[in-house]
C-alpha cells in the first residue's frame, strides 16, 4: 500500500498532498472538470486511501491546494516512493492533462518541472506521455 510504513495520520497528510497536486493539475488550464475529479479519485483510491474517506480527503486536497504557494509542498513525499507509485501518479497526471484531448504550454511545462522535482527520467516521461495521449486521442 501507498505510505505503508507511515502512522495513519500521516498517511491522511500525504494522500491531502497527492490529492492537491493532481487538483493542481487539474486547475492549471483554468478548466476543472468532473471527469478529472473522477480520475483524482481514482488515483487515491488505487494509492490505498479509504473510500469512506474520499470526499473529505478531496475536500481537503482542494484547499491544501488553494493555499500553497509552490508544488514543491506536494512533491515531497511522492519523490521518495518506490518508482512504480511515481509512475502510476504520473500517468494520473497525464490523464488528467489529456482527459480534454490536449496539454497546453503550462500543462507541459509543469510535468517537465515535475519531471525534475520527482526524480523522473525524461525517457519515461516521454514515453507515458505519448502512451496516454495515445489512449485519449
Amino acid at each position: 500500500m501507498f505510505f505503508s510504513k507511515k502512522r495513519d495520520n500521516d498517511n491522511e497528510s500525504d494522500f491531502v498532498k497527492v490529492g492537491a497536486l493532481l487538483i493542481h493539475t487539474a486547475k492549471i488550464d483554468e478548466n476543472y472538470t468532473m471527469e478529472e475529479e473522477e480520475i483524482i479519485k481514482k488515483t487515491l483510491l488505487s494509492l490505498g486511501a479509504n473510500k469512506d474517506d474520499l470526499e473529505t480527503l478531496i475536500t481537503k486536497a482542494k484547499q491544501c491546494e488553494e493555499d500553497a504557494n509552490q508544488i514543491l509542498d506536494f512533491t515531497k513525499e511522492i519523490k521518495n516512493l518506490e518508482e512504480i507509485d511515481k509512475i502510476k501518479i504520473i500517468k494520473s497526471l497525464w490523464k488528467i492533462i489529456y482527459s480534454n484531448k490536449d496539454a497546453d504550454i503550462y500543462e507541459t511545462n509543469l510535468m517537465r518541472r515535475l519531471a525534475g522535482l520527482l526524480y523522473i527520467d525524461s525517457k519515461i516521461m516521454g514515453d507515458i506521455k505519448e502512451e496516454i495521449k495515445k489512449e485519449n486521442l
